[in-house]
């Protein structure tokens, strides 16, 4: 007996969008797909947490298509795939957007505001836009458990973080390095690479340059074979190095 499928005359992408959200919403399809396969083997997604200090825009919408894709697949294949959504609360960008607001500075907090205040401050500003998120995350069918999500500003997040580390120090598994650490003198502290691409991070300015000499301190390098006769004439040699960044100058160490 053949099976009759509902005909369209047109496509409506947005009609199609909400009729499929409703029947996912009345059956409760996202939680049967995880109860359907208890006791099957076990797949777990952590989302790469967004931060709700800014509202989502369509590159979330990719990103978040990819990560639904490989947990629908892994379904498919009869995997129990749970899914924990999370809020990224990076402190830094919220930070000085409240101190902004508040009209403070760093060595404010404590004299003008406790720092309870402030941190409660910063925790209002950090899940601002939680509502839009939630929202994108329904109306994208973006399978993911926002009800129990993690938040890293959340005591057990932080003692978690700091216990995995203990856990790494134990195995011996971390060690003292050097490296460039971009500096923020206003914020008083180290800046990652996100906060460096923060809009208003950067403008076009003219600046001086600086030319470092760097004295060549192996003569019988095999690299300066071919040019001794010219680096020796006029006594001991140095490699000059043109740059526009001598703030990094204090730490090379090469």
């Amino acid at each position: 007996m053949s099976k009759r499928f509902p005909e369209y005359s047109g496509l409506n992408l947005p009609e199609i969008n909400d009729s499929v959200l409703e029947k996912w919403s009345a059956e409760d399809v996202f939680a049967r797909t995880m109860s359907e396969r208890e006791g099957c083997p076990s797949f777990v997604f952590f989302e790469g947490p967004p931060s709700a200090n800014g509202k989502p825009g369509i590159h979330h919408v990719l990103a978040r298509t990819i990560k639904d894709i490989f947990c629908r697949y892994k379904t498919m294949q009869g995997f129990q795939v749970k899914r924990k959504a999370g809020w990224d609360t990076h402190g830094l960008p919220v930070e000085l957007g409240v101190e902004k607001n508040l009209g403070i500075t760093k060595e404010d907090i404590g004299k003008k505001i406790s720092v309870d205040e402030y941190n409660a401050a910063c925790r209002r500003e950090v899940m601002k836009y939680t509502g839009e998120w939630e929202d994108l995350t329904r109306r994208m069918g973006y399978w993911v458990d926002m009800p129990n999500a993690y938040i890293t500003y959340d005591n057990r997040y932080i003692e978690s973080v700091w216990w995995l580390l203990g856990e790494l120090y134990k195995k011996g598994y971390l060690y003292k390095g050097y490296t460039i650490q971009p500096y923020s003198p206003a914020a008083g502290t180290g800046l990652s690479s996100h906060e460096l691409n923060q809009p208003g991070c950067y403008r076009d300015v003219k600046d001086t340059t600086c030319v470092a000499q760097f004295r060549v301190v192996d003569d019988n390098a095999p690299a300066l074979a071919p040019y001794r006769d010219i680096l020796f004439r006029w006594g001991t040699p140095y490699c000059l190095a043109w740059t526009t960044t001598p703030w990094t100058l204090p730490s090379n160490t090469a």
